[in-house]
């Protein structure tokens, strides 16, 4: 299995960007997928959630409102749309998944990592 994230880039505060994560290998599995960053210095932090049927989205509390994750698994893809965006989302964004019956909504359970899109909001 083989996550790739891409999307990320330089932006100025109060734009936006959608970032995407494509999974290959084992498709047809049922996973869930969710959405992490780490900050220069910081730990990482979990963002956002989505089942594997795309039906619920679980977000953590900070990022309720400027952030909407989806998913097209026709495509295998989800995304994560960031609006009104802030120097403190500078971060390296990473996409993971989480297998059927985990605690994916927790920000935990995640087996499969993708490689990281970095993000930079300029001011």
């Amino acid at each position: 299995v083989q996550l790739q994230a891409s999307g990320g880039g330089l932006v100025q505060a109060g734009g936006s960007l959608r970032l995407s994560c494509t999974r290959s290998g084992r498709t047809s599995d049922m996973y869930h997928m969710g959405w992490f960053r780490q900050a220069p210095g910081k730990e990482r932090e979990f963002v956002a959630a989505i089942h594997w049927s795309g039906m619920s989205t679980y977000y953590a509390d900070s990022m309720k409102g400027r952030f909407t994750i989806s998913r097209d698994n026709a495509k295998n893809t989800a995304y994560l749309q960031v609006n009104n965006l802030k120097p403190e989302d500078t971060a390296t964004y990473y996409c993971a998944t989480a297998p059927y019956g985990s605690s994916y909504y927790k920000g935990v359970g995640y087996d499969y990592w993708g490689q990281g899109t970095l993000v930079t909001v300029s001011s």
